[in-house]
């Protein structure tokens, strides 16, 4: 079946818009003695046709100049100018075309277009304004209300992929294996090193906690983050022991930045889970975070080899690159590859 072709909201505004303005003039003059019909439709034709022309020359320009994405306080500087312009532009289109009517349809019609004009500028000028303003803040506020929509919806749609994003972390640390293993290495240290099964605790407790009670923040400081990162792999060392090695580098990191919650952790996680988990002998993991020319770097870097397919497919990694995208509106960059044996995540975000 052949598409049918739409009109779009746009261009039935606009022809609904002038059609109904063009009707109340053309009633306007119906109810003057001497009506003519056929100079009745030709000013309906012409005033719907150069109005929407007008019009739609400025949404070209405007489209142009990007005025539909502005917000309030610098767009309205704009349309005070813009509103004059097409006010004077009114005025001139709508005088020329009345007075050439007159000349063509109105016998013994022979007086100078200065005076013509002198006689009707002041009325015109100012119906002109007040249709043009009328435009303006439909259209304006039409694209705004769609701007802060959309907003709504992303921000609903980030809100729902963080909450994934906490409840996979969840899931993964409260995983029967997961657990199963904190809880022995826990049980072992009861005897033979109190102080450390205390600790182990309080670790476990603390990751439990920020996952169940602390996870409403789309948003977290580095510093925040980085304690949280600390704490899992302290207690992955507990379950990996010597296999386990890690190494934190933050160099003029701004503490008070905040990052999408979970970015660095789940980075570590797939570090351990792809990487040192499957090495008999272990690794090192290394973070590093770096901030030059506003953009802060981190990456995550673990001995081991890429699985494209993998890594790409695994759901922590998806969220969080989508989580990037949204967040920072494409500015984000997320990359992973493998360089002599060394797999390495890196998440690119600019400072604000």
């Amino acid at each position: 079946m052949k598409r049918q072709a739409t009109i779009s909201l746009y261009w039935k505004c606009q022809l609904i818009g002038w059609s109904v303005a063009a009707l109340y003039w053309g009633y306007t003059g119906y109810s003057q003695p001497g009506f003519n019909w056929l100079l009745g439709i030709l000013q309906y034709i012409s005033d719907v046709a150069v109005y929407i022309l007008i019009t739609h020359l400025y949404r070209c320009l405007a489209l142009k100049l990007g005025w539909q994405n502005l917000g309030l306080n610098k767009l309205l500087p704009r349309l005070v100018p813009a509103v004059i312009v097409l006010g004077l532009v009114y005025l001139f289109v709508t005088v020329s075309k009345v007075y050439l009517f007159r000349v063509w349809f109105k016998p013994g019609f022979s007086e100078p277009f200065g005076d013509f004009f002198d006689f009707y500028r002041d009325s015109i000028f100012v119906a002109g304004v007040r249709l043009m303003s009328i435009w303006l803040l439909a259209y304006h506020l039409y694209h705004y209300a769609k701007r802060e929509i959309n907003i709504v919806k992303e921000n609903a749609r980030l809100a729902v992929i963080t909450r994934d994003a906490q409840l996979n972390n969840l899931s993964a640390q409260l995983n029967p294996h997961f657990l199963f293993n904190s809880l022995n290495n826990i049980k072992a240290l009861v005897i033979d090193d109190p102080k450390s099964a205390r600790r182990a605790i309080d670790l476990l407790a603390d990751l439990l906690r920020n996952s169940l009670y602390r996870g409403d923040n789309q948003m977290i400081s580095v510093k925040e983050e980085l304690e949280v990162v600390e704490d899992y792999l302290e207690l992955e060392k507990l379950r990996l022991e010597e296999r386990l090695q890690y190494h934190i580098e933050a160099n003029n990191q701004p503490e008070n930045m905040m990052l999408p919650r979970l970015c660095i952790q789940t980075l570590v996680e797939n570090a351990i889970k792809h990487g040192i988990g499957q090495l008999k002998q272990g690794g090192l993991i290394n973070i590093r975070l770096n901030n030059e020319h506003n953009i802060l770097t981190i990456s995550v870097s673990n001995p081991g080899r890429l699985n494209p397919v993998e890594e790409s497919n695994g759901l922590g990694i998806k969220n969080l690159n989508e989580r990037l995208q949204l967040q920072y509106k494409g500015t984000a960059h997320f990359t992973i590859s493998e360089t002599n044996d060394v797999v390495t995540a890196t998440i690119k975000i600019p400072v604000v």
